[in-house]
């Protein structure tokens, strides 16, 4: 799995900690991500900083800043192991 497949795996479980169900739904409702939850299977299709981006803001939509800031800190460590230019900038 990519790294960037780890990080989207990552928001989802972190999500679906406080928000239930919901958060599996809301990922699967971001088109370039495929998701198969119940084998943890995600496929990114076409540029993985944009999908992540659409994934944050999509829990951004839902429940604000505070949601941002769960996703940033559910993959903090795999961030920093990113070079600047391939960090989502939702994720900065």
């Amino acid at each position: 799995m990519t790294v960037f497949a780890q990080m989207v795996e990552k928001i989802i479980a972190q999500q679906e900690v406080i928000i239930g169900p919901i958060a599996v739904e809301q990922a699967q409702q971001v088109k370039s991500l495929k998701i198969d939850w119940e084998k943890r299977e995600i496929e990114i299709v076409g540029d993985p900083q944009r999908a992540l981006d659409a994934l944050v803001e999509r829990y951004k939509l839902l429940f604000g800043q505070i949601a941002v800031e769960t996703c940033k800190e559910a993959v903090s460590k795999l961030v920093l192991g990113l070079p600047s230019n391939q960090q989502p900038k939702s994720l900065q």
